[in-house]
């Protein structure tokens, strides 16, 4: 990447005022000739110096070609060339660099169509190979990522992309990094930043989910009632071989229900002889008691 500095242009100024000051001062009372021949002179001299140095950043190196040839890669700081013979085409850049790359419409191993954004992080390790190797390495960075995007999304499922983006990342990575690694380049690291599906597949995705979640919540509740069954069935052979348990649960079941609602207690007439609750006359007495002791409280 060429650009432009400053630099060689201040060192100008600063010779030709230099030059111009110092042919006043030594051929003022001379003649007019010598000191416009000085004053070229010194123009042609700061011309030339301001040519041959040059600035590099810290992040920046310089590539020198002398006569169409490599010379060699200069930075960080001051350093000089020749001029005429010596020319700098690209000035690299050697910090870690983010490029966002995209898919859209393509379509996955199972024929749906996706656009897919993700983000390049990547860094020049060899300067020499990404100003030689290649034409404009920024370019065939991008257009390499968005070929191995569009290759990954053609093998991948979409059920597997969606849970899996981290090995998607991986992949990608190691694809574009096997390329871009002759170019000087190193891929640091791929980051897929979003997947979009047709709006249609998205209700059809969250209809499905809801009827896995429907099915989840009854097989739940039929293993519960098993369960609960289970236990009844173990406490039913408790209650069968001692009586005494039996007729201690019936009342206390009796008495939470008239407790909570003792204005209508139903109790069938087989219950009340098979649990031993007594006689109707008794039931219904002790749920009037209670209901006149709940009446207060409500009131």
């Amino acid at each position: 990447m060429e650009r432009r500095s400053s630099f060689p242009a201040l060192i100008f100024i600063a010779i030709a005022l230099a030059g111009s000051a110092l042919t006043y001062g030594v051929y003022g009372s001379v003649g007019p000739t010598a000191s416009i021949a000085t004053f070229v002179v010194t123009i042609v001299i700061a011309g030339f110096v301001a040519r041959a140095i040059r600035v590099a950043s810290a992040w920046e190196r310089a590539v020198v070609l002398r006569l169409g040839k490599f010379r060699g890669l200069r930075g960080a700081g001051l350093f000089g060339i020749v001029p005429i013979v010596d020319t700098i085409p690209y000035w690299i850049d050697i910090r870690v660099i983010t490029s966002s790359f995209k898919a859209e419409k393509t379509l996955t191993k199972d024929t749906v169509p996706v656009d897919v954004d993700a983000v390049l992080f990547w860094k020049v390790v060899d300067a020499e190979k990404a100003a030689l190797a290649v034409a404009d390495y920024r370019a065939a960075i991008n257009w390499a990522a968005q070929t191995a995007l569009r290759d990954v999304i053609g093998k991948t499922l979409l059920a597997d992309m969606l849970e899996g983006r981290q090995r998607m990342s991986l992949d990608l990575r190691q694809i574009i990094d096997a390329q871009t690694e002759s170019w000087g380049v190193s891929v640091l690291s791929v980051e897929v930043r979003d997947i979009n599906i047709p709006a249609g597949l998205q209700d059809a995705m969250s209809m499905q989910a809801q009827a896995e979640r429907e099915r989840q919540a009854r097989v739940i509740l039929g293993d519960s009632e098993r369960q609960i069954a289970e236990k009844f069935g173990e406490a039913a052979k408790t209650y069968a071989n001692d009586p005494t348990a039996l007729h201690l649960r019936a009342m206390n079941m009796l008495y939470e229900g008239l407790k909570q609602n003792a204005t209508i207690v139903l109790v069938p007439s087989s219950a009340v002889e098979s649990m031993q609750l007594g006689t109707i006359a008794g039931i219904t007495g002790m749920a009037a008691e209670l209901n006149q002791q709940a009446q207060p409280t409500r009131h």
